[in-house]
């Protein structure tokens, strides 16, 4: 059964910095695009960062040189370090997987920043 599975949200001060986690199961890890996406209060999903099976990255303008996203192939796991948070960054996280018309998601992890 593929599964993705995100982990490292919480509550943190403006400023602050969180790394997110995304381990894959059942999946051929390597061969997908991964990505983050997220959805804040009354807002529709957006798309954070995604990295290719071979490294390209790519981000929003809106977390650009804070956020790096980044992959281990041999632990089929996503990362997403977030520095230099804003209130505006507070939303639900959810990693995605892609491949062609393929699209697998996580159940989300929260992420909130004081001010």
């Amino acid at each position: 059964q593929e599964q993705l599975v995100e982990s490292g949200g919480g509550l943190v001060q403006f400023g602050g910095s969180l790394r997110l986690s995304c381990t894959a199961s059942g999946l051929i890890f390597s061969i997908y695009t991964m990505g983050w996406y997220r959805q804040g209060p009354g807002k529709q999903r957006e798309l954070v960062a995604t990295i290719s099976r071979g490294g390209t990255t790519d981000y929003a303008d809106s977390v650009k040189c804070r956020f790096t996203i980044s992959r281990d192939n041999a632990k089929n796991t996503v990362y997403l370090q977030m520095n230099s948070l804003k209130p505006e960054d507070t939303a639900v996280y959810y990693c995605n997987a892609k491949l062609m018309s393929q699209s697998r998601w996580g159940q989300g992890t929260q992420v909130t920043v004081s001010s």
